[in-house]
């Protein structure tokens, strides 16, 4: 049994961005905060599904930087394996979700620079 408190998370940036919670061979788990204003950068995952489950606020979700979606309280996204996505806190309020990757894939992330209004990268 692993045990995790999102509300003791060890964010990547300091006050904000991810923290990995949970880490095992078939799933990551974590929590996302976004302070307003506050974006991840968009990337995509080679191996992986990620999903969020919306737990506060709302924030702007890009996939493959031209379809754009509000996720709020309660809201549950799923994206697929090489799908771009991009996350941007344009409220005043801060934004959390749980993020879920499955299957588990260290180092599955590619970052691809972008963000709207520019041109869409490739994927490689």
């Amino acid at each position: 049994m692993k045990n995790a408190n999102g509300l003791r998370a060890d964010y990547r940036f300091g006050e904000w961005g991810p923290a990995y919670l949970i880490r095992g061979e078939a799933a990551e788990m974590g929590v996302l905060l976004l302070r307003p204003g506050d974006a991840m950068e968009n990337h995509y995952h080679e191996h992986c599904d990620e999903s969020f489950i919306v737990l506060e606020g709302e924030c702007e979700l890009w996939i493959d930087c031209k379809d754009q979606y509000t996720m709020r309280f309660g809201d549950v996204y799923q994206s697929q394996p090489r799908e771009m996505h991009y996350l941007v806190n344009e409220s005043d309020a801060d934004f959390r979700c749980i993020f879920i990757k499955t299957p588990a894939s260290p180092g599955d992330t590619i970052t691809a620079p972008w963000k709207p209004g520019q041109a869409a990268p490739k994927a490689s």
